[in-house]
């Protein structure tokens, strides 16, 4: 069958069976809509780091040294702020906080430990209890406070709770983190991101905060992964809240500017209204659960779907101007836009589609979310809008309803009409030194924008530390909720190396019971680089291992300090023979739990943790943890949060530039094949594509420049440029293919950019418009996907008006040469 008889049978049911279309559309919706209520939400870090190769080792790593309580135990952090929290005022706040919470039985406390305490216990060794413990410094001076301060200050790890300010002479520092252990069934784990929404773990820390704010506790902060979590969910509500009725309304004064006339608007409205349904009920029925990539989509379709709307009325409006009447303008119209939106579905589809290269699903769904979308959106405003409009136009005119705002846009006598003029008019004059000045120019802005920015961590999908006034100004339900995640992770970040740092973990395999091997973890910690933390006072790595657990348990056993003694050679106070008979002796003992943390069960391996700067840069970790990995003797692999996120970093740019070669690639064969079957002519398809190969090369440069790196989200722009981009030139050469069949090379070219220009134009506005808004959204990523998306869109518009008529010169010149030399 040839597309031309698809083409006329959809013509047929558009113009003469309108009604029945309708009918088949709004089944079809009801049918999509049941599906709504299945959708399930999925926030947060650790999408990306499921089915991850480095998150795979970390889960490898938690499986070997888990002990039996680890999957039910997870960590509140109290987080105390004062001028001095050293002091006797501060000492009791926190002390009576953890005896509050321990008190309270739904909290599910199983132990608590703060710089409080060891003042405490120092004051008074026999303290064993919070109330003991806060008698204790209830009953000292500040004198004798200073004093078991001074002397805690040699303690392990009482530094490491303290802020960087922390001066042992003078007794004082600004902050503090006292730590609170819960038992909760199936609250571990090790993954390295960070799920979004509620959970056992979540609720138990807002419980916690409560009763410190009932409590009166004012100077501490509650922290933990279930705050995070939380915050994670809500800022998926709250982005909703704000972008989708913000893009709505934007769109609204497109519509009502493009449109004209209330009947259409409303057609345009219940169209969008439509396509989300399809998308979400689609999402629920398939069971894709949304995520905060995904608050991009509703913007994007809305946009999109306005963009397909402007150009089936405008072009309609067009014929209807020339004097056809309803059915049979719409018949026109659409005979020549289906074949221009199925060049644009399928190019847009396609660059949806090249995210499925991707390693993260995450994008994955996002590509495939968006895609499915797409298609959906132009069966919508493709068939059922303008089969609507026959049906409301025929009505009107039977009731003697008259038309409201019936002239096309970009006419003859517009202002955009007059502007579009001016690419015509250099295509005409200089077309060839325009072209090369272009190239040029591009291959300047691609060299340049060969150095942007790769990055991926948690702050992407947090809001902002300081939420901008006019948010909070809103009413309900658009008010979004408080937000304190960022202010604490930066405060840690800033005060507190040992706490706001990230942490690396190396996995050692190998012959465990061998004089070497805990010499060779010591050796491997010696003068570590940079960004690692160095153990007080001490030329080595600040690190927990099975040499910690060691030591711990010959500080309070004189006989296994004994044994270790005997066993080590060079006096260094690491054990070198009879390892065997340590290890076996250690599990026998009270350090047992302790001891399988960090010694798998066969003793042939073992992790290290070490601790890193709060201030050194992900990637900065990752190399010196790698430089660290080779100065083992045995088998050493470096896992751990900083190395799973830096694992995705390197993803996001090879998801980015892989899907860019495949977009390419596959749109190009699907240009070339497209106007072969329409036009005959395949290397229209070439005159397509040039204009957005431009702007893929400007985007980059523009990203670079403003400084908005490739992350989870903006790393699918470059494949999505070229399929949305694809969109603004393909109606203009498709336009031109028409018009050149019977007018000359020049006036095609005219008519062409005028008659689709003017459409284009408004369908870019609202665009911009529509996917612009996500600047709005509370999390960072969204606002830069959003920014950087609607800059495309723009320059896909600028390059495919100003540059795609030079390039049809070139052809058009190139083809009758050829057809000249032929004949």
């Amino acid at each position: 069958m040839d597309y031309q008889d698809v083409i006329d049978r959809i013509d047929h049911l558009i113009g003469e069976r309108p009604g029945t279309v309708i009918i088949a559309f709004l089944l079809v919706t009801a049918l999509f809509a049941t599906g709504l209520g299945n959708i399930s939400t999925q926030s947060g870090t650790s999408q990306f780091t499921d089915n991850s190769p480095a998150q795979d080792a970390l889960d490898a790593v938690d499986r070997v040294f888990g002990t039996s309580f680890s999957s039910d135990t997870a960590s509140t952090q109290l987080i105390q702020r004062d001028q001095n929290v050293l002091a006797k005022p501060a000492l009791l706040r926190m002390l009576r906080a953890e005896q509050e919470l321990k008190q309270r039985e739904s909290l599910h406390v199983a132990s608590t430990s703060s710089v409080a305490d060891t003042v405490a216990l120092l004051l008074d060794p026999q303290a064993s209890t919070p109330a003991k413990k806060i008698t204790a410094v209830e009953d000292a001076t500040p004198t004798e406070i200073d004093a078991a301060v001074r002397q805690a200050a040699d303690t392990p790890g009482f530094a490491s709770s303290l802020s960087d300010d922390f001066n042992a002479q003078a007794a004082s520092a600004s902050g503090t983190v006292g730590v609170v252990t819960h038992q909760v069934p199936g609250a571990g784990g090790s993954s390295a991101g960070t799920s979004g929404g509620s959970s056992p773990v979540s609720t138990i820390q807002q419980r916690v905060q409560s009763t410190l704010d009932r409590q009166g506790a004012d100077d501490i902060t509650v922290f933990g992964s279930g705050i995070l979590s939380s915050e994670f969910g809500n800022v998926i509500l709250d982005s909703l809240l704000i972008v989708v009725p913000a893009a709505a309304l934007l769109i609204l004064v497109f519509l009502v500017f493009s449109y004209r006339d209330p009947f259409d608007l409303l057609l345009g409205i219940a169209s969008l209204v439509m396509a989300i349904v399809w998308t979400f009920g689609f999402m629920g029925v398939a069971g894709i659960p949304f995520s905060q990539m995904l608050i991009a989509v509703p913007p994007l379709l809305l946009a999109v779907g306005i963009d397909f709307g402007i150009h089936a009325v405008n072009r309609y409006r067009e014929e209807r101007a020339e004097g056809y009447d309803v059915v049979e303008s719409m018949e026109i119209a659409t005979d020549q836009l289906l074949v221009a939106f199925f060049i644009v579905t399928g190019t847009t589809v396609l660059g949806f589609l090249a995210n499925l290269t991707s390693s993260l699903g995450p994008i994955r769904d996002f590509g495939v979310v968006a895609a499915i979308g797409i298609t959906f959106t132009v069966f919508i405003f493709g068939i059922f809008l303008p089969a609507a409009k026959v049906y409301v136009d025929l009505w009107r005119e039977k009731r003697g309803i008259r038309q409201f705002g019936s002239q096309p846009l970009g006419g003859e006598g517009s202002l955009t009409g007059k502007l579009l003029g001016y690419p015509v008019l250099i295509a005409k004059k200089a077309p060839y030194v325009f072209l090369v000045v272009m190239i040029l120019s591009t291959t300047v802005a691609a060299g340049y924008g060969t150095g942007v920015n790769t990055s991926f961590n948690q702050e992407d999908f947090l809001p902002p530390e300081h939420t901008p006034a006019w948010l909070n100004d809103l009413p309900e339900p658009f008010a979004p909720h408080e937000y304190h995640v960022t202010a604490t992770l930066n405060y840690l970040e800033d005060n507190f190396n040992s706490v706001g740092g990230s942490s690396v973990t190396m996995y050692v395999r190998g012959p465990l019971r061998e004089d070497y091997a805990l010499e060779s973890i010591r050796r491997a910690a010696y003068e570590p680089p940079d960004s690692f933390i160095r153990a007080d006072g001490s030329r080595y790595a600040d690190t927990q291992s099975i040499v910690g657990v060691i030591h711990a348990y010959a500080d309070q056993n004189p006989e296994f300090a004994a044994l270790v003694a005997r066993n080590d050679v060079d006096d260094d106070g690491i054990p070198d023979d009879n390892l065997g008979v340590i290890y076996d002796r250690l599990l026998d003992s009270p350090y047992h739990d302790q001891a399988r943390q960090y010694l798998s069960r066969d003793q042939r391996g073992t992790k290290v943790v070490y601790s890193a700067e709060a201030s050194a840069s992900q990637g900065e970790v990752v190399a010196d943890a790698k430089t660290v990995e080779d100065r083992y003797r045995l088998t050493a692999t470096a896992t751990g949060q900083a190395v799973v996120f830096q694992a995705i970093t390197d993803s996001i740019l090879q998801s980015a530039l892989t899907s860019l070669a495949v977009a390419l690639l596959l749109t190009g064969l699907f240009l070339l094949f497209c106007y072969w079957l329409f036009e005959r002519r395949p290397t229209l398809g070439i005159v397509n594509l040039f204009p957005i190969v431009l702007t893929v090369a400007f985007i980059a440069a523009a990203m670079r420049y403003f400084d908005i790196p490739f992350n989870a989200l903006t790393a699918t722009i470059l494949s999505i440029s070229i399929g949305l981009g694809v969109d603004y030139s393909a109606h203009i050469v498709h336009r031109f293919g028409d018009e050149y069949r019977k007018r000359d090379l020049y006036d095609a070219i005219e008519v062409a950019v005028r008659g689709t220009g003017g459409s284009l134009t408004g369908s870019m506005l609202t665009t911009v418009t529509g996917i612009g808004v996500l600047v709005l959204a509370i999390t960072p990523i969204l606002g830069q996907f959003g920014a950087v998306t609607g800059l495309s869109i723009l320059l896909s518009y600028l390059m495919s008006v100003i540059v795609t008529p030079s390039v049809m010169v070139v052809w058009g010149q190139f083809v009758e040469r050829r057809d000249a030399s032929a004949a």
